[in-house]
């Protein structure tokens, strides 16, 4: 090939960023560049059989697909090699030049240059190949494409410095093979034992052989030694998930979840089952200790790894999990999909959906199960607990499954940590209470300090304090648990129920009748402002508060809908008023422009406690001055 058709090329920049905070924040854990390569052959190699089921020429003759691992300790060089599907040029460029995920600059900038922090970021965005530049000065690929020209290869070489060269070449064999010159305080990875021993620990359960050459010494009738290089099988070489329980250890679980999710930690837990019957599936399913960095991003890559009678048809299937459980990490193969299945058909086939309820039931057993150990449950909650709290509005006929699983903070421990489920709330409720109560605000401050709080801590009545901006959506769809209502409380009228005896309710309306010429007087004075004015029994240190009507959107919700472009009905807010407090008291006992001033100021600082935005700061500023001054 001429010198011409060589051409030298820059990385994307994400790339360049990528590599070299990961050369240096993974140096610690380098060995796993032997567990990405092999994962990423075996994947290859997948393809590959899953292609040929169309097409069998795609083998080329050689239909064992297999990965091969040769070292050479004099020239400290590594190369591992598959007979899979192969690359074209515009693969390789694709594939080795950039990094083709959603969100990619952003997790770049959560990375601070703290290798032990930058470690654990960059396990959960997944490195594949470029950890092959951990223990390699210089990279080189040399790959083509199954059923293409053997005149089709193509080589890429690059020493991660920003740039890569490629060319042309000739190739006999499909497939891909990555040689690794090894830096020189990486002499160790070219040995026979040392390679071995990476090979049981990380890939021991991938499905197909993973052979090592084995070099021996012969001597001939005549005296004269030759070497004889034959090829060893060093792995199981048996799907992990189609093997018995009783034989796999959590090891061989957690080597299992770290190949298929390229993963650095150990998962949290997992559910392996065999299922016979109407379905017949095996399913492996992880749950992950760690958020992936791109979790919120709900359009973003997420699914399980399919197979269909042990045959590889796809990667990330997202069709066997609700949207809400995106986190789940795993493997199903079934016998009740065609070999031709596609991402279109999954859409459509009725035993996809059925599949999708089983597996579904199956991970939230799973989190139940996890959940009667509190230390590891809120580890996944910490970690998972928001994306989960879409549950509800997602997934109705288990709607009660989930919320079994929510957990909040509460006024009974008046911490910002999310460890109390709606169970412990209603085995704490206070005798007559019939409704469960909660706060949705902009914080937890905001929402412990809440004036709507103040009856219910007078009551000791406990109340469910929301922060997450996918609360006030949860609790649309979340109506009642156990047979017990959820009732915010900041909306509508205050009902306590058996709690409040007979005598305090008449005290409550007697009140309302005393303030009635005051209330009627302050809606004249506030107007279109406010949907009404009432007297209040809610409060006890604050003189007033804003509600909500019952069907109206919370402050949240509707800063959410505004800062998404979406329209926002109209409403207005409901002023109370606390009868026994002294500002009240001021209040009724003035007349024009004071009462006038007072009245806007009572309003306006009861939508600031409640989160809201005034229309005009600058109007309620110059009202608090006119009343300091006097």
């Amino acid at each position: 090939m001429s010198a011409d058709q060589k051409e030298t090329l820059g990385f994307q920049t994400e790339v360049k960023q990528l590599l070299h905070l990961m050369i240096h924040s993974l140096y610690s854990n380098r060995e796993i560049f032997l567990r990405e390569l092999i994962s990423n052959a075996a994947d290859a190699c997948d393809k590959l059989r899953y292609r040929a089921l169309d097409d069998d020429s795609l083998f080329e003759g050689d239909s064992e697909l297999r990965v091969e691992i040769e070292f050479d300790a004099e020239a400290r060089t590594v190369t591992v090699r598959d007979n899979g599907i192969g690359m074209s040029r515009d693969d390789v460029i694709a594939n080795l030049g950039t990094i083709a995920r959603s969100g990619t600059a952003e997790f770049l900038k959560q990375l601070s240059g703290e290798q032990q922090k930058d470690a654990k970021l960059i396990g959960q965005f997944g490195v594949g190949f470029y950890s092959s530049f951990i223990v390699a000065d210089e990279v080189t690929v040399r790959t083509r494409l199954a059923g293409s020209e053997r005149s089709a290869g193509t080589q890429w070489v690059s020493r991660g410095e920003g740039e890569f060269t490629i060319e042309p070449i000739e190739l006999e064999r499909h497939g891909t093979e990555i040689r690794l010159a090894l830096k020189s305080d990486a002499a160790e990875f070219a040995d026979e034992y040392r390679l071995r021993a990476l090979v049981r620990k990380y890939s021991d359960h991938i499905d197909l052989p993973v052979q090592m050459q084995k070099v021996e010494e012969q001597e001939g009738e005549d005296g004269e030694k030759s070497s004889v290089v034959s090829w060893e099988t060093v792995n199981e070489a048996q799907a992990l998930w189609t093997r018995p329980k009783g034989e796999l250890s959590d090891d061989d679980y957690k080597a299992f979840y770290k190949h298929i999710a390229h993963d650095f930690t150990d998962p949290l837990s997992w559910s392996h089952n065999k299922v016979e019957g109407k379905l017949e599936y095996t399913s492996l399913l992880y749950v992950p200790a760690r958020a992936p960095f791109d979790l919120y991003q709900r359009e973003g890559v997420r699914g399980l790894k399919l197979y269909v009678q042990r045959v590889f048809i796809m990667d990330d299937a997202e069709q066997f999990l609700p949207l809400y459980l995106r986190f789940v990490k795993g493997v199903i193969d079934t016998r009740d999909l065609s070999l031709n299945v596609s991402r279109e058909i999954l859409q459509q086939d009725p035993q996809v959906e059925k599949l999708k309820s089983a597996l579904t039931k199956r991970v939230l057993d799973m989190l139940k199960k996890l959940a009667k150990e509190p230390e590891r449950y809120q580890e996944f909650w910490n970690q998972f607990g928001s994306v989960l709290k879409e549950g509800p509005a997602e997934d109705y006929a288990n709607r009660e499954k989930i919320a079994e699983l929510l957990r909040f903070s509460t006024t009974h421990t008046d911490s910002a940590v999310q460890d109390q489920s709606l169970a412990d709330y209603v085995g704490r409720m206070k005798e007559g209470q019939q409704k469960i109560y909660y706060l949705v605000a902009d914080s937890f401050n905001a929402a412990r300090h809440s004036p709507h709080l103040e009856i219910f801590r007078k009551k000791g009545i406990e109340v469910l304090l929301l922060s997450d901006r996918v609360d006030e959506w949860l609790m649309s769809h979340l109506s009642e648990f156990d047979g017990k209502a959820l009732v915010d409380v900041a909306k509508g009228d205050l009902d306590l129920g058996d709690v409040e005896d007979e005598e305090e309710k008449k005290a409550q309306e007697e009140s309302a009748k005393a303030k009635q010429a005051l209330v009627d007087r302050l809606k004249e004075q506030l107007g279109e402002r406010v949907a009404q004015v009432r007297v209040t029994h809610r409060l006890t240190d604050s003189p007033a508060c804003v509600v909500l009507d019952e069907h109206d959107m919370g402050f949240q919700m509707r800063r959410l809908m505004e800062a998404a472009g979406q329209p926002v009905p109209e409403s207005k807010p409901i002023l109370e008023i606390n009868p026994d407090h002294p500002l009240i008291a001021r209040l009724e006992g003035l007349e024009g422009e004071a009462f006038d001033r007072l009245g806007e100021v009572l309003l306006d600082q009861a939508i600031i406690a409640e989160g809201g935005q005034l229309d005009d700061p600058a109007a309620y500023v110059k009202r608090l001055n006119a009343l300091l001054v006097g």
